[in-house]
């Protein structure tokens, strides 16, 4: 097998268009689910090297969703798990390399975006993978979390789920750098925006990182997924044949909540190379500090609940999200 690619970022920044154009590009096992391993499978059944957590979940995963599209038998699989598989990592690697065989090809991907708290258990564990950052502007990234109801506000927060979707974005992207700073030279880091306005010279770019031919001919001839056919939380867009990803927060986003908004995480949009829409996004006030301090520190903890508690069975489907569902 080749190194496997893990594609990262932060929910709704394009991780599932990347996804389709490298499928579509060939040479990569067509496997459209989210494995969620290291969020939902190791914290929900326990050390993997325990037979019993193992038979567990293979029990349950083997009626998931992602056992339906794996294309794969499971009495094979399950004799490979319940005999080879010690960790998550281990799980991730004999399904995925056994759908890959399966298909004939020689590299697979995982494009579970919120692997971004784990990048150094993936660099432990996958020494050779190449490691895809996503970036989207902020703003644009918190209107479509926001129309998909994942903002998840506190209590107090109901009416603001828009700053806190901006939040949460900042967060997750600042971690993701900040592990990826210790990952070179397997580790990228790319702008959603640049994918879609100049495709082929990024292809270009993760082409030569990667060492795998995307060749933009191909890609466009095969089309798969969100390549033909956009994922959007805004349909309406697709309808009217308006629809405007990069800088729709120009005209979308509600002009009495941008301001706020920029205050919040201007900082961090700037110097991702974000241009503010106001000079005054610069003068961060102390409710603002005080709101940033506050989600930061519960993003945190919510991560370490995520992994070391049964929280993830109660708020999330461990059998798996198709991506393209």
């Amino acid at each position: 097998m080749k190194p496997p690619v893990f594609i990262v970022g932060c929910p709704r920044s394009g991780t599932s268009f990347l996804y389709h154009l490298l499928l579509s590009a060939e040479g990569f096992a067509e496997f459209r689910t989210q494995m969620n391993v290291f969020d939902v499978l190791e914290p929900i059944y326990g050390d993997f090297a325990v037979s019993k957590n193992r038979i567990k979940m293979m029990d349950e995963w083997l009626r998931s969703k992602a056992f339906q599209v794996s294309g794969l038998q499971a009495d094979t699989i399950r004799a490979q798990i319940l005999s080879d598989c010690r960790s998550g990592s281990d799980f991730l690697r004999i399904v995925m390399d056994a759908i890959a065989q399966n298909q004939s090809v020689d590299r697979w991907i995982d494009s579970t975006p919120t692997n971004i708290p784990h990048l150094l258990r993936i660099k432990e564990d996958f020494p050779e993978a190449r490691i895809v950052h996503i970036i989207r502007d902020g703003r644009d990234v918190a209107l479509s979390l926001d129309k998909r109801g994942w903002s998840r506000p506190l209590p107090w927060d109901r009416n603001r789920s828009l700053l806190v979707a901006g939040l949460y974005w900042e967060w997750i992207v600042r971690k993701g750098r900040r592990l990826g700073a210790s990952l070179h030279p397997n580790y990228i880091e790319i702008k959603y925006e640049d994918l879609v306005a100049n495709t082929r010279a990024t292809l270009n770019q993760l082409a030569n990182f990667l060492q795998h031919d995307l060749n933009y001919g191909r890609i466009q001839q095969a089309s798969i997924g969100s390549v033909k056919t956009p994922l959007t939380a805004f349909p309406e867009e697709l309808r009217s044949g308006t629809f405007a990803p990069v800088g729709r927060w120009k005209t979308v986003f509600p002009t009495d909540q941008l301001l706020p908004f920029e205050r919040l995480v201007g900082d961090y949009l700037r110097e991702l190379g974000y241009v503010l829409s106001d000079i005054e996004a610069n003068k961060q006030t102390l409710p603002a500090k005080t709101m940033r301090l506050i989600y930061h520190s519960y993003y945190e903890l919510k991560q370490w609940a995520k992994i070391n508690t049964p929280l993830s069975r109660m708020t999330v489907d461990y059998s798996a999200v198709l991506i393209d569902k």
